[in-house]
């Protein structure tokens, strides 16, 4: 079953597009992840999945209900984590996850609201107010929120930007394992290595559309290959393969870092350089990472306007 379907989305601010046409389809339980630069459009396509922002042509829907035309029963089966730390300064961690249950019609859930607080460690704060709290602590208990009323889709925004790793590892943990029980996640987020390690399926977003779509394994294997690092003690490496240093590559001394895209490349790249004269002294062949292909789809501009 389709998790969330998100069709032909266009949103426009003042003349500057956000989404042009942005169309995904992420499937039921899946652990699904949503990047690209600052300006790509991922906070404003969350918003329009939240139902926060409507779409200007196109639409979404949360397992099969519109999240314009049938908010409320969209709204039920999302739990959102927002990038800003809102929240109510009059109450109690413990006091403040009852409104959040009671605003789903939720009564008597203090069971899920303990388990909630102690898997994020938030259980000896749980009669604390919410001024008197850190910023991470904060953090938490905006996750909390987002799953009191036990959604059925995840949506985590930047959740740990700014955070200490501590609470990385927590939220991953039991985030984990309510993706294993079934939760569809979906996850954006500026730590790539979090991306790489958690999602099943990623999205790339530039300047509003979509610009590379499949699963953390083929997207390894099809876009970024590996890389051939090379110490040289001598000698310098021959103008034909300079094309090959990877873009964002200072040259470290007689160090340099090629792109191979595939394992068979490699030796003909060495003969080269000893053709040369030049002398390798080390070399390593590096798996590229999610960091790689990031660079290499959507480079790293930054672009203004709405995100």
């Amino acid at each position: 079953m389709t998790a969330i379907q998100i069709n032909s989305v266009e949103k426009s601010y003042k003349g500057f597009k956000a989404l042009k046409g942005v169309s995904l389809s992420i499937e039921e339980g899946e652990f699904f992840g949503l990047l690209g630069p600052n300006g790509a459009g991922k906070t404003t396509l969350i918003s329009t999945i939240a139902g926060l922002i409507r779409p200007d042509v196109g639409s979404v829907k949360i397992h099969g209900h519109d999240v314009v035309s049938d908010f409320r029963e969209a709204r039920k089966r999302l739990g959102v984590v927002p990038q800003e730390l809102v929240f109510d300064p009059f109450f109690t961690v413990r006091e403040t996850l009852r409104l959040q249950s009671g605003y789903y019609g939720i009564k008597n859930n203090d069971a899920w609201i303990d388990e909630v607080m102690h898997n994020l460690d938030l259980t000896n704060k749980a009669d604390v107010n919410m001024r008197a709290l850190s910023g991470g602590m904060k953090r938490r208990v905006l996750v909390a929120q987002a799953l009191v009323h036990k959604p059925q889709v995840i949506v985590l925004d930047e959740p740990t930007a700014g955070v200490d790793v501590e609470l990385r590892q927590t939220l991953w943990k039991f985030i984990a394992r309510l993706n294993r029980e079934g939760h569809t996640v979906v996850l954006t987020t500026h730590y790539l290595e979090e991306a790489q390690a958690m999602c099943q399926r990623v999205a790339m977003l530039k300047l509003g559309e979509v610009v590379a779509l499949d699963t953390m394994a083929a997207l390894l294997r099809r876009v970024s290959g590996s890389q051939l690092v090379v110490h040289l003690t001598s000698g310098d490496l021959p103008p034909e393969l300079r094309h090959l240093v990877s873009h964002d590559e200072h040259n470290n001394g007689n160090k340099y870092t090629l792109r191979v895209n595939h394992v068979n490349e490699v030796e003909p790249i060495l003969a080269r350089i000893r053709e040369s004269g030049a002398v390798v002294d080390d070399m390593q062949l590096e798996q590229a990472d999610l960091e790689d292909i990031f660079l290499q789809v959507v480079g790293d501009k930054q672009v203004g306007g709405p995100q």
